[in-house]
């Protein structure tokens, strides 16, 4: 089976990150905008950025490529540690 998901290492900024954790946990970017108190139009910029980025075609691409290089911990699975905003 072909993919599209990256297989070298991504720089994403900490705001990139929080939002690739919101977006596997199954906000929209609505939820996400609400959430981060940013506007949906950013929600909508940083994914395309980090689509962009991971060389990934959607989000479902997106929260594989995430837990493949452990950016996303899911019901205890691959767990990691994120960077929180007061980081």
């Amino acid at each position: 089976m072909a993919t599209s998901e990256s297989q070298t290492p991504v720089s994403l900024s900490d705001r990139e990150l929080q939002i690739i954790d919101l977006v596997a946990a199954g906000l929209t970017n609505q939820e996400i905008a609400g959430k981060l108190e940013i506007s949906k139009r950013t929600v909508d910029n940083h994914i395309s950025n980090v689509l962009t980025k991971t060389q990934t075609e959607n989000r479902v691409a997106l929260v594989r490529w995430a837990l493949q290089w452990g950016k996303v911990c899911l019901n205890d699975v691959n767990c990691c540690i994120l960077p929180s905003e007061n980081d």
